[in-house]
């Protein structure tokens, strides 16, 4: 198999003392393309839960503003994977989304939740559809990463285990997701966002590629109507075939990075990390920040 540079490293590192190692060589370089689409999956995922569907709803930046909401959660997601969580830019990433974060009442399990799908579902998407499937120290430094990261943003009784996390996310899915209005509308304008990308003649077919991407349990809490078992198995056999083809590619050498400075179609002038989050947050931040200046002795 070609392109085994990355693994045989990954084989030699210490999954817990090197695991932000680990998740950089997947982010940029085994797997970015995969990571991506997970941990948009993953999101998607959330929006099923009442109590984190009605609070997005009750923000209103998925209706006004869906292209910089994703894009800002793109690049604060991938500054954490690009750069690690405790020093430098990525650290003020994290700093950054604990603040925004930290202006709503948000239930320590429904963070816990959230900060379960991170880890699982890029591993399960990798496992499915991946060029290769994950071994085992990538999966558990995937978990230390997100672990970490919970810590710092005050997650309590995170599960010390892959498997104990495997279980609470189970768990949870199966005594919250539910259909209601807030889900189904938040889904709606994330699919409707989704379409955006593509021209207007695919734009059918791409919309059953979504309901065929999810499972019936997330469809049915935004009242979407779940795929045909044809329409799953198109979908499946288009991403393994991928893989077939991606497997006896060359490996990646320049990492794929997420992160450079330049143009965002959000950011037409390029992004800033203080440009980042819902413009009410924004301003006030920039609001602070001059008073903090004018009240510095001279």
């Amino acid at each position: 198999m070609p392109g085994r540079r990355w693994l045989r490293e990954i084989e030699r590192l210490d999954p817990i003392a090197d695991h932000k190692r680990i998740v950089y060589i997947d982010g940029v370089h085994e797997f970015p393309w995969d990571i991506q689409r997970a941990l948009e999956l993953a999101l998607f995922r959330t929006f099923a839960v009442p109590s984190i569907g009605g609070l997005l709803a009750g923000t209103g930046e998925f209706f006004k503003r869906p292209q910089k909401r994703y894009d800002d959660t793109d690049l604060l997601i991938s500054l954490l994977l690009e750069e690690g969580y405790d020093t430098g830019r990525g650290a003020r990433a994290l700093e950054r989304m604990n603040a925004i974060h930290g202006r709503f009442k948000i239930s320590n399990d429904d963070y816990l939740y959230v900060l379960s799908t991170f880890v699982l579902e890029p591993i399960r998407w990798i496992d499915r559809y991946g060029w290769r499937r994950s071994v085992p120290a990538e999966r558990l430094a995937m978990h230390e990463f997100w672990r970490n990261i919970g810590g710092r943003m005050g997650i309590r009784d995170i599960p010390a285990s892959l498997e104990a996390m495997d279980a609470f996310n189970r768990q949870f899915e199966a005594d919250n997701f539910q259909a209601n209005d807030n889900s189904r509308r938040v889904g709606e304008a994330t699919r409707d966002f989704l379409l955006t990308w593509f021209p207007r003649p695919l734009r059918g077919a791409v919309t059953r590629g979504i309901y065929a991407a999810l499972d019936p349990d997330v469809a049915d809490a935004f009242d979407f109507p779940r795929a045909t078992s044809l329409e799953r198995a198109v979908l499946q056999g288009a991403l393994r075939l991928r893989a077939r083809v991606h497997r006896w590619l060359p490996g990646r050498g320049a990492p794929r990075l997420r992160t450079e400075p330049g143009p965002r179609p959000s950011y037409k002038d390029g992004w800033r990390l203080d440009l980042l989050g819902p413009p009410s947050f924004v301003a006030a931040q920039a609001r602070d920040s001059q008073t903090e200046g004018e009240q510095e002795p001279s």
